[in-house]
């Protein structure tokens, strides 16, 4: 599985940017998607993740409540809704994916996707 994360951007303080992940190659088989983001001189954190058809999703404490993601499986596309956004979250954002069916599981750990995106960089202004 290829993908492209997209959508990243200055923001200020208090707005919204919505991120996208599209896949392609081997989407014919159901994979999860993790989103996780890495700011400069930190190591790269989990964020959010949906499973397969999009009934279970995940997030880190920190943006719980303000992110949200979502999924269209006809096109292939992911995303990160990302509102009240705040100087700390700050960083380059990735998206993951994992060939994965289950409708329980929702993988949150750097190691568990073998697939990753370039990154989009998220910049938010105070």
């Amino acid at each position: 599985v290829q993908l492209q994360a997209s959508g990243g951007g200055l923001v200020q303080a208090g707005g919204s940017l919505r991120l996208s992940c599209t896949a392609s190659g081997r989407t014919a088989s159901a994979y999860a998607v993790g989103w996780f983001r890495q700011a400069p001189g930190k190591e790269r954190e989990f964020v959010g993740a949906i499973n397969w058809n999009g009934a279970r999703t995940n997030y880190a404490d920190s943006v719980k409540g303000r992110f949200t993601a979502d999924r269209d499986n006809a096109k292939n596309t992911v995303t990160l809704q990302m509102s009240s956004l705040k100087p700390e979250d700050t960083a380059v954002y990735y998206c993951a994916a994992i060939h994965s069916s289950s409708n329980y599981v929702v993988y949150t750990r750097v190691s568990d996707y073998p697939y990753w995106g370039q990154g989009t960089l998220v910049t938010v202004s105070s």
